[in-house]
């Protein structure tokens, strides 16, 4: 019977990547310096540290183009708020989110009860939700339709067997 997983996923060697290249730019351009503007990470944790709030808006978004860059998706990130640090600089905490949470699951069961295929059969299993069927084309169809809705969380889709 084929079937599929859906994962919620991120590679980590390319976040490390997307922070190392946005590190080196903040390095290098003119209008941070004299900012002591910075980026690190401790596994799924992105802290940004900079003097003001424009500052940090603007390294935001050097964060998120090489997230984007480097494929990796911004529907995953969940920003804390604006922390103000010592010395009158700001700190803004992110945290990226992996796997699919039971709320998540549920919501994304439902849909595909009620949108997909008849002979959809779909079961939680931990973080991740495997989807069965009679019918390749159905399975494939599934996937248009997860990859459409907007559920605020990236999808990838594993294991497709027939």
């Amino acid at each position: 019977m084929p079937s599929f997983d859906i994962v919620s996923d991120v590679d980590r060697q390319e976040i490390r990547n997307a922070v190392d290249q946005a590190q080196r730019e903040i390095s290098t351009r003119f209008d941070f310096k004299n900012t002591n503007s910075t980026i690190e990470q401790k596994d799924l944790v992105i802290t940004l540290h900079t003097v003001s709030e424009d500052r940090l808006k603007a390294l935001r978004l050097v964060l998120e183009e090489r997230l984007v860059k480097r494929g990796v998706s911004l529907k995953g990130l969940d920003w804390g708020k604006v922390d103000e640090a010592t010395q009158n600089t700001v700190r803004q905490v992110v945290t990226i989110k992996v796997g699919i949470s039971s709320d998540k699951a549920r919501e994304i069961n439902k849909m595909i009860k009620e949108k997909g295929p008849k002979g959809m059969s779909s079961q939680t299993q931990g973080e991740s939700i495997r989807v069965t069927s009679k019918k390749r084309d159905d399975l494939q169809n599934v996937i248009t339709m997860l990859k459409g809705a907007d559920l605020g969380i990236p999808l990838q889709f594993e294991n497709f067997r027939d």
